[in-house]
């Protein structure tokens, strides 16, 4: 059974040229006919480890296409992922099988909103990679991928093919908690490093923030009855800090680069549940303004 990747981003890159290079079935979806064409052009794509880049002819097409799909890779930004599964949805199989590779939360529902009868799985990542040119993907730092169905804890039969291609994975029946941490991670990180123009690291500067944060978001999992989410949430948050000190967060290297951040599905939507369930969360509110401010400064869309 062939996989389809749509969103050839770094993380798609990155599961596309590690299928294919072990011989399972993988096809691309791109945009539309001039992306398709700058890609065969290229050749195909190249994923770069340890200095080493090689290069992979993997079939793709567009989004006219009108073949079958049993199994998509969905790995495109979040604030797209509703249009993208969209264009597609009638290729679907009735059996098809939908992983969801975005950041923060609200997009996966409404991706399975639009796919009655079909498993939707999201997924977690903390692998590292990153674009540094058209169809290039470097691979950045080892990491692990998490992946459930908040529907059903059966494990696919497809699991075999992400061992068959060396990418580390986890089958996660507490998938929405996987979700709900992360989410929080970079919640208490990611926007502070775009407020304070600072890398990771730099954030033992405004400690005081950090904590504040912290706090508000582990209340926040409680109040929305992930409790397994929030345990021990600050220990975790200053030593992803440590671990990646060096590092720009993504919301800043979007916010640096003029691209549009996923916002509205990760502070947006941890102020919108705290609405939601009545908690007071202040120093997330003025964060998530000051931010919204940022990006408006900087000719950036709000959401």
């Amino acid at each position: 059974m062939s996989w389809h990747v749509l969103g050839a981003g770094s993380l798609g890159s990155l599961w596309a040229t590690r299928l294919f290079r072990a011989g399972v079935p993988v096809q691309l979806i791109l945009r539309d006919a001039q992306r398709l064409a700058a890609y065969r052009q290229a050749g195909g794509l190249t994923l770069v480890e340890q200095g080493q880049a090689s290069l992979y002819a993997i079939v793709a097409g567009d989004l006219n296409e009108q073949a079958p799909i049993e199994r998509l890779l969905l790995a495109c930004k979040a604030y797209d992922a509703a249009e993208a599964i969209a264009a597609v949805a009638h290729r679907l199989t009735p059996e098809a099988e939908v992983i969801l590779l975005q950041n923060g939360l609200g997009s996966q529902d409404e991706v399975a909103v639009q796919l009655p009868g079909r498993r939707c799985l999201p997924a977690s990542s903390t692998e590292g990679a990153f674009r540094d040119g058209d169809w290039r993907v470097v691979f950045a730092g080892q990491g692990h991928n998490w992946i459930g169905d908040p529907l059903d804890a059966t494990p696919p039969g497809w699991l075999s093919d992400l061992q068959r291609s060396h990418i580390p994975h986890t089958w996660s029946p507490d998938i929405l908690a996987r979700l709900w941490r992360k989410l929080a991670l970079n919640c208490a990180i990611n926007p502070l490093t775009v407020l304070h123009g600072c890398r990771n690291g730099e954030l033992v500067r405004h400690g005081d923030q950090v904590d504040a944060l912290c706090a508000e978001l582990a209340g926040l999992l409680h109040g929305c009855g992930q409790a397994d989410a929030a345990r021990d949430l600050h220990l975790d948050v200053w030593r992803v800090i440590e671990a990646t000190a060096a590092n720009y967060s993504s919301m800043y290297q979007d916010v640096a680069a003029g691209r549009r951040t996923e916002i509205s599905y990760l502070l947006g939507y941890a102020c919108a549940a705290a609405e939601r369930a009545a908690l007071q969360v202040p120093h997330l509110k003025v964060v998530h303004r000051q931010l919204l401010e940022h990006l408006d400064r900087h000719g950036l869309p709000r959401y």
